[in-house]
């Protein structure tokens, strides 16, 4: 009997077929390159996939790495638990690191889910040029993946500096290993992607909601120009954004945030991640991760409004520090917005009565389960941009206004003394936990000396961070303060050029 043997590995990335390079099939029913890429439905399908990621970053690793990493929020002291190193190496700035390479698990994991986007749109972009379907949605599809890409890079050189640059399917191992670019190269590299992204997608009110729009991929390059110093050309881009009219303030600011299942990408959205309550998968729990611990199954539940309320323990993180909390002007109405008060009555710090992020307390139904969106652009930070962009080219007076645009809903009247003080502060306040602050401290050139000044409040006042009373800061904390992380090491054993 004549026989066939078939070697067939299939994957999104590649395929080879046929031992004896006789005979090569795809099979139709199964997912590959040649069979998946060719359809609006199978584009459509493969941009979703590259949002997924996005849901990860935000629920566990980011609101570490870019906000507990500031001097907004820090753990709350579990002694009963011990201590959790991974998150309070980050809070402490003491990240063991060596030649430049790190183990620490939310690095890993926040390096990882970038390079899934990268990876995941880096097929779309390869193959959807030749797809046959309707330019329409093409150009729509493709400027998605475009968005994400640029925006997967731009967080990826914010948070490490230098790292690979892959714009095509990694297809074997020495193609995962590819050397460091450096910062301009993939600022040259994300600029390209944000253009052209813009020029293909859609306006706001013409997009299906939660996707990518022309606006936000303006507000991205906006945001790289104001990294890299480019007032003018943000100032043209954050222009364009108003002049749009698909965004406005809303009336109260605690309406700008998107509930369990409702107010979701409203009209100060420019672009938030999406989550949904359920049982499918695209639900967060990143509300649990802010709360103070042990806590009370009683008191998870009258924060929550669960009809399952569990008790917690382990470290609560991103709990907002005395900083923030003083950083509000007298009459702020964000304070309360983003800022409330619960009393924890197992806690071993002081009376257990923490300050917790506000501004994600919405009632859900299932415990750990909710569907708040994360914003990662609103309209507000548009307005603020702007006005730092023309405040730094020597425009303050067109710039108030736009100050003055924020400050008003907050209930505050124009600002006194330097006005580009008065900018920075603002978006301190305005953006409180959003994954904002970090950035602005390392963009701004006050990263080393605002975290030094803030290590040393805590080593000297630790009760005032939430130690209990006797306990002590580790004797490393603040000993590793830099502008930027080190690479993950489980990445270096693919890639020796780490």
């Amino acid at each position: 009997m004549k026989k066939i043997f078939y070697c067939i590995v299939a994957s999104m990335t590649f395929l080879v077929s046929s031992c004896d390079d006789e005979l090569t099939i795809f099979p139709e029913d199964s997912l590959s390159v040649p069979t998946f890429f060719k359809t609006e439905t199978d584009f459509t399908q493969a941009v979703n996939g590259a949002y997924v990621p996005l849901r990860l970053i935000n629920n566990q690793a980011k609101p570490y790495l870019a906000e507990m990493h500031s001097d907004n929020t820090y753990f709350a002291r579990n002694t009963a638990f011990g201590a959790t190193d991974n998150q309070e190496d980050i809070a402490d700035h003491s990240i063991p690191s060596d030649g430049g390479i790190t183990a620490n698990t939310w690095v890993e994991q926040i390096y990882r889910e970038y390079y899934q986007i990268v990876a995941r749109t880096n097929q779309i972009l390869t193959t959807i040029d030749d797809a046959e379907f309707d330019e329409t949605p093409k150009a729509n599809l493709k400027g998605q993946a475009l968005f994400l890409r640029a925006y997967a890079y731009f967080e990826l050189t914010q948070l490490f500096g230098s790292v690979p640059m892959h714009l095509e399917p990694v297809l074997d191992r020495d193609g995962a290993a590819l050397p460091l670019s450096s910062e301009d190269e993939l600022y040259a590299q994300i600029i390209e992607d944000a253009k052209g992204a813009a020029g293909l997608l859609p306006l706001k009110s013409d997009q299906e909601p939660g996707r990518a729009t022309s606006g936000a991929a303006q507000t991205l390059l906006a945001n790289v120009y104001m990294v890299r110093e480019q007032w003018s050309e943000a100032e043209t881009l954050l222009k364009a954004v108003v002049a749009s009219n698909e965004y406005m303030l809303m009336p109260n600011y605690e309406d700008a945030f998107s509930g369990n299942s409702e107010n979701k990408n409203n009209m100060e959205s420019v672009f938030e991640i999406q989550y949904r309550e359920g049982a499918e998968g695209l639900n967060g729990s990143f509300l649990y991760n802010f709360l103070p611990r042990p806590i009370t199954a009683e008191e998870v539940g009258a924060i929550t409004g669960t009809s399952n309320a569990q008790p917690v323990n382990g470290e609560g993180n991103n709990i907002p520090t005395p900083d923030i909390i003083d950083a509000y002007e007298d009459g702020d109405l964000r304070e309360d917005a983003s800022i409330m008060y619960v009393t924890i009555s197992e806690s071993f710090w002081e009376d257990g009565v923490y300050p917790i992020i506000k501004k994600y307390v919405e009632p859900h139904a299932l415990h750990g389960n909710h569907g708040m969106n994360w914003p990662v652009y609103r309209y507000s930070e548009v307005l603020l941009f702007l006005a730092e962009a023309l405040e730094e080219q020597g425009k303050g007076g067109e710039a108030l206004p736009y100050l003055n645009e924020v400050r008003t809903r907050a209930g505050l009247g124009a600002p006194t003394g330097d006005l580009g003080e008065a900018i920075f502060n603002e978006r301190r306040v305005e953006l409180a936990f959003e994954n904002k602050r970090w950035f602005d401290l390392v963009r701004t050139g006050r990263a080393i000396d605002v975290i030094t000044a803030h290590g040393n409040k805590i080593k000297a006042n630790p009760i005032d961070y939430y130690y209990p009373a006797g306990v002590e800061p580790r004797g490393n904390v603040f000993t590793n303060i830099s502008e930027r992380y080190a690479l993950p090491a489980s990445e270096s054993s693919l890639n020796p050029n780490f």
